[in-house]
Order: C-alpha cells, then structure tokens, then sequence
C-alpha cells in the first residue's frame, strides 16, 4: 500500500472515531482557553537555542509569536513590565533523520524532531501556567526529487516551525 493510501485509511478511521464519539455524547477539551482570564498581554522572548542548528531560535520565536497574534486572544508586548505573561522557551534538540530512500544514496523523506523545554508564566500571580520541560514535536518532510535535504532545509525549516508554533499554542491556549 502507498504512502497516499495510508494516510486516506488512518484519515478515514479518524473521522470515523470523532464521529462515534460525537453520536456518544463525549466532546472535545479545548475548545475555550486555558488562560487565566486576567492575562491579556505576554511577552515572548528570544527562545534559548542550544543546538547546532542555525536560525532555529528565530524561525520557532517568530512562528510562535505570530500564532499568538493569529488566535487573537492575547496582546503581544516587548516590554515585561506591562505584560501578564510570559512564554520562554528553550530549543534542546533538533534532528533532520532520513526515513525514505529514492536511490542507494538519495534521503526523499525525513523525520524531523524538536523538542524544547516551554513555560508560560503567569506574571501578575506568580505561578507557572503551562510547563512541558520535554516538549517533542515531529514531522515529515517530503525533499523535492533532484534536490537534497541540505539545499532545501530553509524552507523545510520555516514549514516545520509553522507547525510547531500551532502545535505549541493549541496545547496552550486549547488545554489539549
């Protein structure tokens, strides 16, 4: 079976699922937000890379503020002292593992991983409101035919951040 086909079958057994569950009377968690209602301004810091990988600190701060700024529930500052909030976070890993082969030498798929360490502080009641200090994000990367992941890896790189940054704020904005 085809990568395609896979993904149509895991796709259709999804919407099967959420569709018994909706007939059960279950519903989903996080369609509110998990945010203290006080907290209408954050701050978002520079996050801490400590991996090898270039720029990855500010692809993943940018998507994450830009999603922020996307959902609309909060106000981003600069400014610490006039913000609620504040959501640090620490890059720990990063890798780019090649899962699919179209020649004996050639990657054209990759996993990539990061994880990082998030924390949102509550800054008006001093207490944390989300920490994941083992935060793990992955996906595929298809690399286009001709092209190795090497002269690609800027834009793979912006895709995954993209993804990471909603991945990251559903968790927690939606409490999933």
């Amino acid at each position: 079976m085809s990568d395609r086909n896979i993904t149509k079958v895991r796709t259709f057994f999804i919407l099967i699922i959420c569709l018994v569950l909706v007939e059960c009377g279950y519903s989903l968690r996080g369609t509110g937000s998990s945010l203290p209602p006080h907290i209408k301004k954050i701050v978002i810091p520079m996050f801490n890379n400590l991996t090898a990988r270039f720029d990855l600190d500010v692809k993943l701060t940018e998507k994450i503020r830009d999603e922020f700024v996307a959902r609309g529930r909060v106000e981003l500052t600069g400014d610490e002292d006039s913000a609620d909030a504040v959501l640090t976070g620490e890059i720990t890993a990063f890798t780019a593992t090649p899962i699919a082969f179209s020649g004996k030498t050639t990657a054209d798929r990759y996993n990539i991983t990061i994880v990082t360490k998030i924390v949102l502080r509550d800054l008006v009641n001093k207490k944390i409101v989300f920490s994941n200090p083992h935060y793990i994000y992955q996906q595929e990367y298809e690399v286009p035919e001709g092209t190795d992941f090497e002269s690609v890896q800027t834009e793979a790189i912006e895709k995954v951040a993209e993804r990471f940054a909603r991945s990251v704020i559903a968790t927690i904005l939606e409490g999933f």
